[in-house]
């Protein structure tokens, strides 16, 4: 079977980066942004690689700002397969919302070798993986706080769903629920 590959977004999947300050110390600064990172992140980057999981990194932000949050946020010991940013992007125009997305569309991963039926997208905008709906799992939107589980969550749910064959074929819209019962 082979290796899984996780495909994770940065801002409020895996940290929330703000202008305005909050009330709890921030992590970092980048600019002129107060970065805070989302509770268990390095238990779950290291998890996943000690599992078997292969990482990815894919931000619809410009491409400094993914590289400095990614050398501040990722463990050393954790290789990534791709850090991408918006610049591997498609620009799409969205009607109901009279706006630009950026879609992440991971058919652009085939030509790097991954097969669709092994990358799973976690990601708390849909509409960015619109194109990927049987890869894509929709995180909650993380806003700075320090009690926030869900990626203690996410980590479970990878970890039962490892073994399928297709993860295209896994009803993901409750995944949630599914390790909360």
């Amino acid at each position: 079977m082979a290796e899984k590959l996780v495909v994770f977004d940065l801002d409020e999947t895996l940290v929330h980066a703000t202008t305005k300050k909050l009330t709890i110390n921030e992590d970092f600064v980048f600019d002129h942004y107060y970065v805070y990172v989302r509770p268990y992140l390095n238990e779950l980057l290291s998890q996943l690689v000690t599992s078997g999981f292969r990482i990815g990194i894919w931000s619809s932000a410009g491409e400094a700002y993914v590289e400095y949050l990614i050398k501040s946020i990722v463990p050393q010991e954790v290789p990534l397969e791709l850090v991408w940013a918006r610049g591997r992007c498609t620009r799409r125009y969205n009607s109901e919302l009279d706006e630009y997305v950026y879609e992440k569309q991971l058919r652009k991963l085939k030509k790097r070798g991954f097969k669709l039926t092994d990358i799973w997208i976690v990601d708390d905008t849909p509409e960015k993986s619109r194109t990927n709906y049987g890869n894509a799992i929709t995180i909650k939107e993380f806003k700075g706080d320090k009690n926030d589980r869900e990626l203690q969550y996410l980590l479970v749910y990878l970890l039962t769903s490892k073994h399928c064959d297709n993860v295209r074929h896994i009803d993901k819209r409750s995944w949630r629920e599914t390790i909360l019962i």
